[in-house]
């Protein structure tokens, strides 16, 4: 299909009422409006034999939890083959359960490039699909207690929490909370919509909320949540004007990024792990586009503390407000973020207790230091049960290891989860099966999982090339050997303290760059962003200081930085350095020309 067809608006679902036409939407909200709920024109281009979707299909494909990529590096030699699907899973707190994992597996293996990968968002995502084959891939995950709705789009996606199984704390109430606002926040005609198109209209595979989240659901049709749409009264039936991200973690844990995301919540339980309030932050984001001040990075702004009984109504109205007041006719301005830095807290808080919240906002309440953690190694889940964290190099699961892994997952039966920081948990290990599981993953290189090299150990990168349509240069598979070169600069010069350092291969922030102690993010090829001053708990934005620096030119760029910082003293973090320094010290460092 031709540019100019491909850009054609179809018109072949339900037509809105009429009193809802707005000629001034623009058209991506027309392509939302008249899509039948994310039905057309996919599900008639699922039937043909054209091996790419149109430009309309793609673009309701996201909310499927799908992206069309044309792989660059088959684009001459494979004309077919070149065009791919991408597809992204919806696996609240990063859950895979063991039969999900194994059909991922063979998919992947028949029907994919061979390989998975854990994303930052605690998904699995597998590439290298065909068209053709979509509907297949879709249904059998589905099938296998899996998947993919809302996991792109401008929707919800999906929840996070930390990944760790313990049985103790607030963990059990995080990982049950993220499930819940998950099903919370999930579309109803879209839902129906999915199921007909990749499991023919089963609805035995609807999502099955608890009493509580239903109870939720219906006061979705209240004064100011209720979108006026009787098919989506949440979400209306144009859905959000962009992508919409929550995470949720306890006190002190700052495995998923919190400050990142549109909504963070912190649980506080009481001594017996029940569930009193959440604290409460809003407007975090990491998307940004070179060259355009107007776009930028944000961590979130504190809002407040909510009893329990009201956190699923205070969501809803956080989502239901940026529904309403987001900026739909700019989409480099639609997220929350933009919203929070154009009114500012105060009257984002206003407006939500005028319009939307009927409960109670309190102060914050008190919080341990944050800390990144990372759950590697053996750690026991409760009583004569293990887990133990994997190291995943960029997320990236492929030949033995896989295999391995698939080996160990369908032998013992083992729970995946899946962290932020692109690594893998295996739950659920009882006692007399911990020495053979722990040779096995000897065999397959995991000797000692939780002592992989310093740098690496946090450091994320996203795949990039060659599939990625956004990615400047490249990203996942330059990542180690950038980290080897950091880690013989820092031994060369005697500094043991290590440095968080993340990778893109464009502005868009999928690994979260601009929250690293050192972030890179690509602006040419071979060339880069030089991000500096985030701290290893994720608590501060970093800064640009270099433009585009050539790749090759990494270690002359740094070396008299981290001098400084050694000759400091290294008792500070890399980034809490930078700050002290000041801008303009550390621009003379780096030898930038003022």
């Amino acid at each position: 299909m031709d540019k100019a067809s491909s850009e054609v608006l179809v018109l072949d679902g339900p037509s809105p009422p009429t009193e809802s036409i707005d000629t001034a939407l623009s058209k991506a909200e027309k392509r939302k409006l008249y899509s039948g709920h994310l039905r057309e024109p996919l599900a008639t281009e699922l039937k043909n034999e054209e091996i790419k979707f149109s430009e309309d299909s793609v673009q309701l494909l996201k909310f499927h939890g799908s992206y069309q990529q044309n792989h660059r590096e088959l684009r001459k030699t494979d004309k077919v083959r070149c065009w791919q699907m991408m597809l992204r899973l919806r696996s609240p707190g990063g859950r895979i359960p063991a039969q999900l994992f194994m059909a991922l597996d063979e998919l992947s293996n028949r029907l994919g490039d061979g390989t998975l990968r854990a994303t930052t968002r605690q998904a699995f995502q597998m590439h290298g699909i065909a068209k053709a084959d979509l509907k297949e891939v879709i249904g059998t995950i589905v099938r296998n207690l899996g998947s993919t709705l809302a996991a792109c789009g401008d929707i919800n996606r999906n929840v996070m929490a930390p990944p760790a199984p313990f049985e103790k704390g607030g963990y059990p109430v995080a990982r049950q909370l993220a499930d819940e606002i998950a099903d919370l926040l999930s579309p109803e005609a879209a839902e129906c919509s999915y199921l007909d198109l990749w499991v023919d209209g089963d609805l035995s595979y609807r999502f099955k909320p608890s009493r509580p989240v239903r109870k939720a659901r219906q006061r979705q049709i209240d004064t100011g949540v209720f979108s006026n749409s009787a098919d989506e009264p949440l979400y209306g039936d144009t859905y959000l004007p962009r992508k919409f991200k929550v995470a949720v973690t306890v006190p002190g844990d700052n495995s998923v990024d919190l400050l990142t995301q549109d909504i963070g919540l912190v649980v506080f339980t009481d001594p017996s792990g029940v569930l009193r309030g959440c604290n409460v932050y809003v407007g975090g984001g990491m998307g940004r586009t070179h060259n355009k001040e107007e776009t930028f990075a944000r961590v979130a702004d504190p809002l407040g503390y909510v009893d329990a009984d009201g956190i699923f109504d205070l969501v809803q109205s956080i989502m239901a407000l940026q529904r309403d007041f987001g900026d739909r006719e700019v989409r480099k301005h639609a997220r929350l973020k933009y919203l929070l830095h154009d009114k500012g807290i105060q009257w984002f808080r206003s407006m939500l207790k005028e319009r939307y919240f009927k409960g109670q906002l309190k102060g914050l309440r008190n919080e341990p230091k944050a800390k990144l953690m990372d759950y590697l190694g053996w750690h026991r889940q409760r009583a004569g049960c293990w887990f133990v964290g994997l190291p995943l190099m960029c997320g990236r699961l492929s030949g033995e290891m896989k295999a391995g892994l698939r080996r160990l997952v369908e032998t013992y039966q083992l729970e995946i989860r899946l962290t932020a920081n692109q690594d893998l948990l295996l739950c659920n290990i009882g006692t007399p099966q911990r020495a053979t599981i722990r040779d096995k993953l000897s065999a397959l290189g995991f000797d000692v999982p939780e002592a992989p090299a310093p740098l690496a150990r946090h450091a994320i990168a996203c795949p990039a090339l060659p599939t990625c349509g956004l990615a400047i240069t490249e990203a996942e598979r330059i990542l180690p050997s950038v980290l080897e070169r950091l880690d013989e600069l820092l031994r060369r010069l005697d500094i043991e303290k290590s440095i968080l350092v993340r990778m893109t291969g464009c502005p868009n922030g999928c690994a979260r760059p601009y929250m690293a102690e050192l972030g890179l993010v690509g602006s040419g090829v071979n060339q880069y962003q030089l991000w500096l001053g985030g701290t290893p708990n994720l608590q501060r934005l970093a800064q640009p200081f270099i433009e585009r620096m050539p790749l090759d030119q990494l270690e002359a760029t740094l070396e008299p930085l981290l001098r400084s910082w050694r000759d400091a003293g290294g008792r500070r973090s890399l980034g809490d350095h930078v700050n002290k320094l000041g801008a303009q010290a550390v621009t003379e460092l780096l030898g930038v020309a003022a």
